[in-house]
């Protein structure tokens, strides 16, 4: 039996796996009010790719956007506009049913500026948080209504989703910057 090096840089964490635990537990959160929005980048690619498995299957149309932390980040002064999209929302927010969509949930910190993002386009009826994995660590009290795995990472490191060309899943740790 032979052991599987992961490349450098690379986690040897199943993404494709985990999107498929997060499908099965997103579609469980989802009614046909739910709108889907994934937090910039990771998440937007995770509720582009939930949309159209989920559209397919169901044989209805489901509304996805995407909403970005830039704006309302408690570190903006130091990290500025970071590169990556802006806030497309597909439906009107008032009264709405959203699944937020994320990759990696750490501190909160990104949680809580989406919400306030959220809430600059009206106010919900209900938002709940769907991530890819939970990693600890919480600064504020935010909780994932559904992680498809929780794993512990020193806090130097960061895990990040990348997207292959061929629109395939993959996790990145990097060392975060002082």
């Amino acid at each position: 039996m032979s052991k599987t090096q992961s490349p450098p840089g690379l986690l040897a964490l199943d993404a494709e796996a985990l999107y498929a635990e997060l499908r099965r537990g997103a579609e469980a959160l989802i009614t046909p009010q739910t709108c889907l929005v994934g937090i910039v980048s990771g998440g937007r690619w995770l509720a582009e790719r939930l949309q159209a498995d989920l559209q397919r299957d169901l044989q209805r149309p489901i509304a996805a956007g995407a909403i970005t932390s830039a704006l309302h980040r408690d570190d903006f002064a130091r990290r500025g506009l970071a590169g990556g999209g802006q806030t497309q929302l597909p439906v009107e927010i008032d009264g709405a049913d959203v699944l937020l969509l994320d990759d990696v949930l750490y501190t909160g910190r990104t949680i809580r500026a989406v919400v306030n993002e959220l809430f600059d386009y009206g106010r919900p009826a209900r938002v709940r948080l769907a991530v890819l994995v939970d990693r600890g660590g919480r600064e504020l009290p935010v909780a994932a209504d559904f992680a498809a795995a929780r794993v512990a990472l020193p806090a130097h490191q960061l895990l990040a989703l990348a997207r292959g060309q061929d629109g395939r899943f993959a996790f990145r740790i990097d060392e975060a910057q002082t």
